[in-house]
Order: structure tokens, then C-alpha cells, then sequence
């Protein structure tokens, strides 16, 4: 078994990834390197996606069957696309479901206000 060649990771391709970031361990799969799978661990998966997003270009552009950058980057700006896609979806969802708790959460209060001042 011979040793893994390190490959030079070209400036024009270091940055970040939405798609690594927002689809992680799909885009490890699909790209041909697996680091991003450890995303399936709970809790760690918190901080590693964000290392997956950082770091996604380089362990792609070493670990893919890339010919040249221009490839790589037509590529990953399909996957860059639906990342930041699926994040702005994902937090205005989050926002929704803020805006939601946060009603049912005054109604409680003003139904408890209300009951309380009746003096029981």
C-alpha cells in the first residue's frame, strides 16, 4: 500500500463552501471525501459543520478526480447555490417557529394574568 500523495490545494479554490456546510455529509459523499461524514455524530456535528463549510474546498479538491479549477469551481457553485438556498430557507423556517413559540408562549402568560386576577 503506498502512501498518499499530498496535493497542492490551489489558492483560487481555498474558501467557503455552502453546500459542505448545509448538505455536509451528502457533499462528502458526493465529492469523494469522507471527513464530513463525522457530521453524523450528535452534538459534535454542532461545530463540525462549520469546520466542513471552512474546510470543504481543500479535502475536495485533494480527495476528487478534479482535471482542472475551473471544473471545481463549476461544480462546487452548484452546490454553493443550494447550501445558501437550504440555510435561508432553514432560518427563515426558524424564525417562523420563533415568531410561533413566542405567541403561544403571551397567550399562556396573558391567560395566566387574566385568571390571576380574579383573585383564585
Amino acid at each position: 500500500m503506498e502512501p498518499k500523495v499530498s496535493v497542492a490545494i490551489p489558492d483560487e479554490i481555498k474558501g467557503w463552501n455552502w453546500g459542505a456546510f448545509s448538505f455536509n455529509w451528502i457533499w462528502g459523499i458526493a465529492n469523494k471525501t469522507y471527513l464530513p461524514l463525522l457530521a453524523l455524530i450528535p452534538l459534535f456535528n454542532i461545530v463540525w459543520v462549520f469546520i466542513v463549510g471552512a474546510k470543504g474546498n481543500e479535502w475536495a479538491w485533494r480527495d476528487g478526480n478534479y482535471k482542472d479549477i475551473d471544473t471545481f469551481k463549476a461544480v462546487q457553485k452548484t452546490w454553493n447555490r443550494a447550501g445558501l438556498v437550504q440555510f435561508i430557507v432553514l432560518m427563515i423556517i426558524l424564525a417562523f417557529y420563533a415568531l410561533f413559540f413566542a405567541a403561544i408562549i403571551s397567550s399562556f402568560v396573558n391567560s395566566y394574568n387574566a385568571y390571576s386576577s380574579y383573585g383564585y
